[in-house]
């Protein structure tokens, strides 16, 4: 058998040659390394917890009642005002009938006690006349008796006084009489004023009544609060809501990303700094925006639940804060960006 050749030897030149371009591969690719970090992702902060939010109004019903009409279907869009079902509003009808017979009959007592009181004044006139009519009477019959009484006995006789005293008590107590029924008539005109104040307040009663139930004929007309696309739809035509029932969503266009960033990346993070944003939904596209605000408190205080710390086997854990980034452009109308989507964003925070 022949004898294998030997590799040549590689020659101490050669390695370090070698040596000379690992150890400049090493240094370019570390400095590649930093010069990424400092460019690429230390002037950024992200996290993929992060999602589309918005402001989701809850339609629900004024009254009560049985839905004839159902107007909307589910993900349709809307405008302020438009009408998005109807409630059998026969019933409102019938207590709006009630309303206005309730107004009359309090407006005819209202009239009816202001007669009166014109009725109960001329009385009290008629009276004070009265009274006066025998004060003067009773002047008259005073003046006799006196007059009786300062001549001579001889001239006078007896039965010309006592008749003249008799006048004059009975005058006294005409006048008497005549003054108690001043006052009863003066009573009276205070009580009619009195039910004037009361049959008014009648009829302002009354009137609110009508009012509220003129109201909820109209809240038989379930409108849109806002522009919005209809989400959620829980109501069909024929059902019967309450008031106060969630009937549906109504999901604006307007649209912004809370982004749960850890609390240890917030050092740097201010309000009005840029960022980028990539939405999962749409993963080539690009959205650019800006950090609008952050919440004052960590997210998991104001969970519903609040962890107690002040116990003995406490873990410390690292919270996370909401931070509120709007887009700098509206979102485009042919995406279909809704409340819950995942985005990741990136803050430039220096």
């Amino acid at each position: 058998m022949s004898e294998v050749a030997s590799p040549p030897a590689i020659s101490e030149k050669h390695k370090r040659g070698l040596a000379i371009l690992v150890i400049a591969a090493l240094i370019v690719g570390v400095a590649g390394g930093i010069v990424y970090y400092i460019r690429f992702m230390a002037p950024f902060e992200s996290t993929d917890d992060a999602f589309i939010d918005g402001h989701v109004t809850i339609v629900s019903p004024r009254i009560s009642g049985q839905v004839v009409r159902l107007l909307v279907r589910d993900n349709q869009e809307v405008k302020k005002g438009d009408a998005l079902l109807e409630i059998d509003s026969r019933d409102y009808e019938t207590k709006v009938a009630q309303a206005q017979a309730d107004l009359a009959a309090a407006r005819s007592l209202l009239a009816q006690a202001k007669a009166q009181t014109t009725v109960d004044e001329a009385k009290a006139a008629q009276q004070e006349a009265a009274v006066a009519a025998a004060q003067a009477e009773a002047r008259r019959a005073e003046t006799d008796l006196k007059r009786y009484l300062s001549v001579e006995s001889r001239a006078v006789s007896r039965t010309q006084l006592d008749s003249a005293q008799a006048g004059a008590d009975a005058s006294a107590a005409a006048l008497e009489v005549a003054r108690q029924q001043a006052k009863a008539a003066a009573a009276q005109v205070d009580l009619s004023r009195v039910n004037i104040d009361t049959a008014a307040a009648q009829v302002q009663q009354a009137e609110a009544k009508r009012r509220q139930a003129e109201l909820d004929i109209s809240y038989s007309k379930v409108t849109a609060p806002i522009d919005g696309r209809v989400t959620r739809r829980q109501v069909e035509e024929g059902a019967y809501v309450m008031t106060g029932q969630s009937l549906l969503a109504l999901v604006p266009s307007e649209m912004w990303v809370v982004a749960n960033f850890k609390e240890t990346q917030l050092a740097r993070m201010r309000v009005g700094q840029p960022v980028r944003m990539r939405i999962d939904a749409y993963p080539g596209r690009e959205f650019t925006g800006r950090v609008d605000s952050l919440q004052a408190g960590a997210g998991a205080r104001f969970s519903l639940l609040p962890p107690e710390n002040a116990v003995g086997n406490y873990v410390k854990v690292v919270q996370r804060v909401p931070v509120k980034i709007v887009f700098d452009d509206p979102l485009p109308a042919e995406l279909d960006i809704s409340p819950g989507l995942s985005v990741t964003p990136e803050v430039r925070v220096k």
